[in-house]
């Protein structure tokens, strides 16, 4: 009998980690007028959030774009999810 492996995902969520969203607004010089979007989902952990950090740092040092604010959006607990059973000819899936 072989044991089974931690999903890689499941075990970077006990570690804290879990899915967040940031959607970026920024300006580029040539059309400060026009405020544009760039939506990013990727696991961070909260309440530091060190990869996105390490994103808006990148940001500010390599494009030209200026952030106008940045909103992010974080699942913060482990709940369960939805999970159906499909019953075909008496066995279940």
């Amino acid at each position: 009998m072989t044991a089974r492996s931690v999903d890689a995902s499941f075990r970077r969520m006990l570690q804290g980690y879990s899915l967040t969203s940031a959607e970026v607004l920024y300006r580029m010089p040539d059309h400060p007028t026009l405020l544009q979007t760039f939506f990013w989902q990727f696991e961070d952990m909260a309440p530091d959030y060190p990869r996105l950090k390490r994103f808006l740092d990148h940001w500010e040092r390599e494009i030209e774009a200026i952030i106008h604010s940045v909103r992010v959006m974080h699942q913060g607990l482990i709940t369960p999810k939805e999970i159906r059973l499909v019953k075909d000819g008496g066995h279940l899936h």
